[in-house]
């Protein structure tokens, strides 16, 4: 067995397990917390209210646009971005059909992988150099925000590198990046992916079921 073959087959089967037992028990403890009775008088609808959270916040609102343009901006283009590649970049949906699903759905083309790409790439590093410069964002950083950064960072490079397809060992590099990336985000602050859903959901309860709209 090859190296390219272990990272892509053994090594990346564990991770992957790694990956989804350690997010759902990460999501099983936070929703074990529970919540504390309420005692404030209801006056709106509590479902309504976490919805209405939750979709919202996906636009920014124009008051506070110019002083969160360079975030909303850089985050977008990051997120987006990276989205559009994880699921629709030619080798990624070749590798989901020969090693987990054994089908696959419509490719996006090399053009929009390479716009998808540098749009990822520049939001990433917007909020990165935004983490250092920022002094509230500087404080409030530590060690594992510049540890999921520059890990995803990698992944992304080191993925491009390999789209070539000219060496093994650059997507040999590439999987073993996505197998540590793997085990490590549910230990990490990338939890935040599945986690923010859960935050804004329980915050725009709260709220909605005083009234109060976010």
């Amino acid at each position: 067995m090859s190296f390219l073959q272990f990272v892509e087959g053994p090594l990346f089967y564990i991770a992957a397990t790694i990956f989804i037992i350690g997010v759902v028990f990460k999501l099983f403890s936070l929703l074990r917390l529970g919540n504390k009775k309420d005692l404030s008088t209801v006056r709106g609808s509590g479902i309504g209210g976490g919805l209405f959270a939750l979709f919202r916040h996906f636009i920014p609102r124009r008051i506070f646009l110019r002083q969160t343009f360079y975030h909303v901006v850089a985050g977008y283009w990051f997120h987006l971005g990276l989205f559009v590649l994880l699921l629709f970049a030619a080798p990624h949906v070749a590798f989901v059909k020969e090693t987990i699903l054994g089908f696959g759905w419509i490719t996006m083309p090399r053009w929009a992988f390479i716009i998808a790409a540098q749009f990822a790439f520049a939001g990433l590093l917007m909020l990165m150099v935004r983490r250092m410069s920022d002094p509230v964002q500087r404080l409030i950083s530590d060690r594992g925000d510049y540890i999921a950064s520059g890990l995803t960072f990698l992944v992304m490079l080191s993925g491009c590198l390999a789209l070539q397809q000219s060496h093994d060992v650059l997507r040999a590099i590439h999987m073993l990046l996505v197998d540590i990336w793997l085990i490590y985000f549910p230990f990490s602050r990338l939890m935040h992916t599945f986690t923010f859903l859960f935050s804004r959901l329980y915050t725009g309860a709260s709220y909605g079921k005083r009234g109060v709209e976010l």
